[in-house]
């Protein structure tokens, strides 16, 4: 991992946002969604683990105990693998969805990360009442060895894209 300070580092693509809309070409997209449960309670539930940096914990990614819960401009070195070999992404909160029903965030990606993008996190209360989470993102590959490994690195993103929604899923629960 790159020496240089969290607060240094710099996004590393120029896209910024596009997650809101219209994904850019020249990417690998993502969307996932996943029924999460129905009612309120699934919802403040699932928000909240969302927010707090519980589900990416609950999919066997690990976050500081002292990172801030997701605001823009937060950022947050998240690490997944074992002790010997793991992978270290370093993400900026680039914006907040805040609506009565709809909440959640996207991140980009951070000089040292090994994709360049962006992913979003969404928790949706339907008009009739199902409680869904999306992610959508947009990457390809930043460094060097996830060029040529850029099949792994896809299905390592749609592997640790699963663990969310199952996170998620299992803490309606809780």
């Amino acid at each position: 991992m790159s020496r240089t300070p969290l607060s240094q580092r710099r996004l590393t693509y120029a896209e910024v946002g596009a997650t809101a809309g219209a994904l850019p070409p020249g990417y690998d997209h993502l969307e996932r969604r996943c029924t999460l449960g129905t009612g309120e309670h699934v919802f403040r539930r699932a928000v909240a683990d969302l927010m707090h940096w519980d589900m990416h914990r609950r999919a066997g990614i690990e976050v500081a105990p002292e990172t801030p819960d997701a605001a823009t401009g937060v950022r947050v070195s998240l690490r997944w693998g074992g002790r010997l070999l793991h992978l270290d992404a370093p993400c900026e909160v680039i914006y907040v969805v805040d609506d009565d029903r709809r909440r959640g965030f996207a991140y980009g990606t951070l000089d040292g990360h090994p994709e360049r993008g962006e992913e979003r996190f969404c928790v949706e209360w339907g008009a009739d009442d199902a409680v869904v989470l999306s992610v959508i993102a947009f990457s390809r590959p930043a460094l060097w060895w996830n060029r040529v490994t850029a099949p792994v690195g896809r299905r390592i993103q749609r592997h640790v894209t699963a663990r969310y929604l199952e996170a998620l899923t299992e803490s309606r629960d809780v």
